[in-house]
């Protein structure tokens, strides 16, 4: 399945490095089938998003994922994704922009072109072809509707999905320039978060967080500063890791404030089960999805 990692530094930019795929090997071994495509948002120092992406379809692409990247900002958000839908290009590929915030999304909804006549004329804000970047757009324009009230709009727009087309998964993660909003819905995988105390549990140390599929972050900046992680995974044996519930929305405010509700406390009136899925969302979703 794909991949969602978001991480906030607070009031001030964090300096941290990525290294987006830094085990190809263990993918082999673990999934028997490579990622599609790879992705980081950030914010520059004027508060524009800055999209770092590339499907993975050449060798190219790949060296790309598996080279370091040095950023700064209050906000990251990065993705891994094994493609249910659309072909392996740079419109398709995670994080999608809209309206000066980014959004990465892990799983698979159906319905594409119910969703696309509920759109109406904000179908425009879609480059690509997957589902992801049309689930984002009825977020955008549900924001849009509620005054810039993201939480607001992520609800009614997933509240609206929920109840009238198929959902497999809708895990999503949306950041601004200072703030992550984070939904996991419905228990179908996994998202996690974690509160990290300046120098972590065992104090003094930089965060250096790897997942399984080989997502790999360093940041010296939390040896002095806490920060807030959101994974598919627990990314080390910090014991603070914590599994957000099914219809959790999760809010990390811009200054590392949080606050959650469930706020879709019901199942999907159309809930799509694995042997439901086409082979392509199938392979999609089940990749690494052990953890």
């Amino acid at each position: 399945m794909c991949r969602l990692f978001g991480l906030s530094g607070g009031a001030q930019p964090l300096r941290a490095e990525f290294w987006l795929l830094d085990a190809p090997d263990s993918l082999t071994v673990q999934s028997h089938r490579n990622p599609d495509g790879t992705g980081l948002g950030i914010f520059d120092p004027k508060g524009h998003a800055v999209v770092h992406k590339a499907p993975i379809s050449a060798f190219n692409d790949a060296a790309f994922a598996h080279e370091a990247r040095r950023e700064r900002s209050r906000t990251f958000l990065a993705h891994i994704r094994f493609a249910s839908t659309g072909a392996l290009t740079l419109a398709n590929t995670h994080p999608f922009e809209q309206e000066g915030r980014l959004f990465a999304h892990n799983g698979v909804l159906g319905g594409l072109s119910r969703l696309e006549a509920k759109l109406g004329e904000d179908r425009a804000l879609v480059e690509g072809e997957t589902d992801s970047e049309r689930l984002f757009a009825l977020i955008t324009r549900e924001i849009r509707r509620h005054d810039g009230d993201v939480r607001a709009g992520i609800v009614a727009a997933v509240s609206w999905v929920a109840g009238h087309l198929p959902v497999y998964s809708l895990n999503l993660i949306i950041s601004t320039e200072s703030e992550l909003f984070a939904l996991r819905y419905p228990e179908t995988h996994m998202l996690y978060m974690l509160e990290r105390a300046a120098g972590g549990h065992r104090g003094g140390q930089p965060l250096h967080h790897r997942s399984r599929l080989g997502t790999r972050v360093h940041s010296d900046d939390a040896a002095q500063r806490p920060v807030v992680v959101l994974a598919s995974e627990p990314m080390d044996d910090d014991p603070g890791w914590r599994l957000l519930e099914s219809g959790e929305l999760l809010h990390v405010g811009a200054e590392l404030e949080l606050s959650a509700a469930i706020a879709l406390p019901d199942p999907p009136a159309h809930r799509l089960e694995l042997s439901d899925l086409s082979e392509l969302e199938r392979a999609s979703q089940s990749v690494g999805s052990s953890a």
